[in-house]
């Protein structure tokens, strides 16, 4: 069953525009708070009118501004898991169950299903984090619904709680035949849950691909900070074939194989934290000075800030992070910390981006 959605609204101070479609599969839509994230969902569901456009679910049109088509929420089988699980707090963990459904033998069997037979007397308000989300989960499922959609499901559940309602969730969506849409600002929880992702600035789907290459591959500056790339640079292109990457201050050379560095096109380019490799020397194209800036420690490694020796540029981007595992930051740790150190930069690794606000 395909979902189509092709949709504007006025939110505060942008124009939610949201266009995608998607077959019986998984969709995260990645992106920072306030983007439209959640305010596609509700127009979906019902909850919030479009100003224009059409949603379509299978053969039903749910809305149409042109045909005048507006379903109403409680017809649109539409299951929609909200932030704060919105159980109803007069009603028992049984009784919010029962009453999202047509078929009591099927709602009781949700119980069962998760675990719910011993707290079905309890209201919400005597609820832990996961009791309540797991209401809410047999609640949605209860009623049926055609297309799922989870607005940050974990965001209030502490980390080990959090893995054990993904992985619970993650079951739940295998089994579903439908479409699913998952709203997070976690690259990981969206890598994990989702087999397409689409990426969200300002109210507007910039990127959509399949996960894979989503995070392999991203096109805009946008989708690369959303996959965790900290590394973003404006670039242009020299005279004799090279480029300067403006904000980094270095010159980047082609590969003398011809490979890597197809940057023609490209507004900026991309650098992985862990792809930097340190030298002992220099090695000529593509290697330069770095001055240490900080070091900051994780649990299994390392991150180094830095910068190109004399770039005096004032931009946040002109501060590079470099990730070191703590096994390799053993080995170099005292020539890192004597303040200036080499590194080299693998030309096919580079990622060429546009900006997402050239299309």
């Amino acid at each position: 069953m395909e979902l189509f959605v092709d949709i504007e609204k006025q939110v505060g101070g942008f124009c939610l525009r949201s266009s995608f479609s998607i077959e019986s599969g998984r969709l995260a839509l990645l992106g920072p708070s306030g983007c439209g994230k959640t305010m596609t969902l509700k127009c979906i569901a019902g909850i919030e009118k479009p100003d224009k456009g059409t949603i379509r679910l299978g053969d039903r049109v749910l809305y149409d501004s042109d045909k005048k088509i507006n379903v109403p929420s409680h017809d649109r089988h539409a299951g929609f898991l909200f932030q704060n699980y919105a159980l109803f707090p007069n009603m028992t963990v049984r009784e919010n169950v029962l009453v999202a459904s047509h078929d009591k033998r099927y709602a009781l069997d949700l119980i069962e299903r998760f675990q719910l037979a011993d707290i079905e007397d309890l209201l919400p308000n005597s609820l832990s984090g996961g009791q309540s989300q797991r209401t809410a989960l047999a609640r949605m499922l209860a009623a049926k619904p055609e297309i799922l959609m989870f607005d940050e499901p974990f965001s209030a559940l502490d980390n080990y709680l959090a893995m054990r309602m993904e992985r619970e969730l993650q079951k739940i969506l295998e089994n579903f035949e439908g479409p699913s849409i998952l709203v997070t600002h976690d690259r990981n929880e969206a890598y994990r849950m989702a087999d397409k992702i689409a990426a969200m600035e300002s109210g507007c789907i910039v990127e959509i691909k399949e996960r894979h290459d989503f995070f392999d591959n991203p096109d805009t500056v946008t989708a690369a900070r959303l996959t965790g790339c900290k590394n973003i640079s404006g670039i242009s292109k020299n005279e004799d074939g090279s480029y300067f990457a403006q904000d980094w201050g270095i010159r980047l050379e082609p590969c003398t194989d011809g490979n890597g560095l197809e940057l023609d096109s490209a507004d900026s380019v991309g650098y992985r934290a862990h792809y930097f490799k340190f030298v002992s020397e220099s090695t000529g194209q593509n290697c330069f000075d770095c001055e240490l800036l900080r070091v900051v420690e994780d649990t299994f490694s390392v991150s180094v800030l830095f910068r190109q020796r004399g770039n005096d540029a004032a931009s946040d981007d002109s501060v590079l992070t470099w990730i070191v595992d703590k096994d390799e930051w053993i080995k170099i740790k005292d020539d890192v910390m004597s303040g200036t150190f080499l590194l080299s930069i693998d030309p096919q690794k580079l990622m060429p981006l546009r900006n997402s606000k050239d299309g």
